[in-house]
């Protein structure tokens, strides 16, 4: 993936609040992630650049394909990896932190392998 951690937080807020109202504003940004406008509008302007978002006359902020890959992939993440602390026993809003945390830096054979024990529910083979 060519996106840095910032980048695959931003997109990934983007898919969340589109689901949760439909259409998205840099001003939804600030309010979720409490960071400051001219930040969001920084990112913003690189994530067009970039290609994983475009933003129509009225500011609402819609995914390319490339940005929607790139969320689902960072929500699929966070959703397993938060799974996979709170298995183990630890609280929820902690292992939902670390999840969003790990979710960057972990490799891909590291998710994967954490991800089929998920989905094996921690079976012996």
């Amino acid at each position: 993936m060519d996106t840095h951690e910032s980048a695959e937080n931003y997109l990934e807020t983007i898919l969340i609040l589109r689901n949760r109202q439909g259409m998205v504003r840099s001003v939804d940004i600030v309010n979720e992630l409490e960071y400051t406008r001219p930040s969001v509008s920084v990112a913003m302007k690189k994530l067009r650049e970039s290609g994983h978002i475009t933003m129509d006359a009225l500011g609402c902020i819609t995914l390319t394909e490339r940005g929607q890959t790139v969320a689902e992939e960072m929500v699929e993440r966070h959703a397993i990896l938060t799974g996979f602390l709170t298995s183990l026993g630890v609280e929820e809003k902690t292992a939902a932190q670390d999840a969003c945390r790990m979710e960057h830096v972990i490799s891909r054979q590291s998710f994967e392998k954490i991800q089929d024990l998920v989905r094996r529910g921690f079976e012996r083979k």
